[in-house]
């Protein structure tokens, strides 16, 4: 009984410190799923230790996967979607062959296994939909042109983790594919395009539990848990992801008569698991590997940001966006996603990636998501230099880094001058006995 009540006490000490660092990354206007997996990872097993065991959390942690998924079905729009869809669907194609493409060619360097390629290539072509999107909003760009082509390629980006997820989850422990798995995913995959094209072009659908549930606060969101659970369980006996049937049943909720009194009545559930999704992210965070091996991380970081904005860049520009444009939506996808978390954790589970890689993979991500507002902002300053066509490299430094820099020097001369007042003072009684 004492054991269990100091589990609780850990889990409320961790809980109590992510809200604070939610508050915080508001203040600072940065999206507050950062602050949920700072928390983690400071009062996890790697920081002050408030929860040394990752598996307290892991089953709420499971939970919020299903749940993640459900929420993004049930938010997506497909009759928005359809109007970006040839950009959207053509650009994260050709993301996901660039990105497995490249990690294959790493592969064959580092000699690393099928599975382990095939894991490290999803898990790059991915971005995150929840800092794209509060980037879109820092920056007034949701609603414009630019906004309606970064978020038809987020939504076609989720769109594709289901059949990632199934892919991953058919991979065995040696790092092969069954026929019958290939089968099962062949069929998932027509049946979700068939279900997606049946659903954006009728009307809203009619839930046989939507007349008797009604808007009634308690059974709302009973009856959309229940059909998230159950589409899950479906889908599980199977033999496919529990995942997979979440994200089904959000997208027919999604697009269903009950679409606007379900996402109010779940969003309180939503914000709950989704907060315990990410503090888990953080307790998975290891901060002396990431310090043992930083230069190493750092390096991936940068090279997957400047991969990504570079080639993004490249496929919206040709798919008929103008520059601007194209390079704006390619700097606010540079980032690694919330989705690779769960990829790779898949890719641990059934044996394709070894604990190292995944240590790997998350600490990438994480610092991927971290930077994410400083790259753009460091993207956005490089991008109206090369506007008002400045070639001089002093110039361009001082454009893009300068502000920074300035403020630093403001400092620089204060602390200075504090030093040098300090030592005058220390000085001066000595002088004064000698004469």
């Amino acid at each position: 009984m004492e054991g269990h009540t100091s589990n609780i006490t850990e889990l409320a000490i961790v809980v109590v410190g992510a809200m604070a660092c939610g508050l915080l990354m508001r203040h600072f206007r940065q999206p507050i799923l950062l602050g949920y997996i700072i928390a983690g990872a400071v009062l996890g097993p790697s920081g002050f230790g408030f929860v040394q065991s990752r598996e307290q959390v892991q089953l709420l942690a499971e939970l919020g996967v299903l749940m993640l998924l459900f929420f993004i079905g049930m938010e997506l729009n497909l009759r928005d979607f359809r109007a970006v869809w040839k950009v959207a669907v053509l650009t994260t194609a050709f993301q996901i062959v660039v990105a497995f493409l490249g990690m294959y060619l790493l592969g064959l360097l580092l000699d690393w296994p099928m599975a382990l390629t095939v894991v490290v290539g999803f898990v790059v072509a991915l971005s995150s939909t929840a800092v794209a999107i509060k980037m879109l909003e820092e920056i007034g760009e949701k609603r414009t042109r630019v906004g309606y082509v970064t978020i038809g390629i987020l939504i076609a980006q989720d769109l594709a983790v289901i059949p990632m997820i199934l892919i991953i989850g058919a991979f065995h422990g040696d790092g092969g594919i069954g026929a019958l798995a290939i089968g099962k995913i062949v069929i998932s995959i027509v049946f979700l395009a068939l279900m997606i094209a049946y659903l954006g072009k009728r009307k809203r659908v009619r839930l046989p539990f939507a007349k008797g549930v009604g808007r009634n606060t308690e059974l709302t969101p009973l009856a959309g848990l229940a059909f998230c659970f159950g589409a899950a369980a479906v889908s599980g006996l199977l033999g496919l992801s529990a995942s997979y049937g979440a994200f089904l049943a959000g997208l027919v909720i999604g697009n269903s008569t009950l679409r606007r009194a379900m996402i109010h009545y779940t969003e309180p559930i939503q914000a709950v698991l989704l907060m315990v999704f990410f503090l888990t992210i953080g307790l998975l965070i290891d901060i002396q590997y990431i310090w043992a091996n930083l230069g190493t991380v750092v390096m991936l970081v940068l090279f997957v940001a400047v991969l990504k904005t570079a080639l993004n860049i490249g496929l919206i520009r040709a798919l008929g966006e103008t520059w601007p444009r194209a390079f704006l939506s390619a700097v606010l996808l540079a980032q690694l996603g919330e989705f690779s978390f769960i990829l790779a954790a898949q890719g641990l589970a059934v044996g394709a990636i070894d604990w190292e890689s995944h240590r790997m993979l998350v600490a990438v991500t994480v610092l991927s998501l971290m930077v994410s507002p400083v790259w753009l902002e460091a993207a956005r300053r490089l991008h109206r230099i090369a506007l008002l066509g400045i070639t001089s490299g002093r110039e361009t430094i001082r454009l893009t880094i300068g502000p920074e820099a300035l403020a630093l020097g403001r400092s620089r001369g204060i602390i200075a001058a504090w030093l040098a007042r300090l030592r005058k003072d220390r000085a001066s009684p000595g002088d004064s006995s000698a004469e």
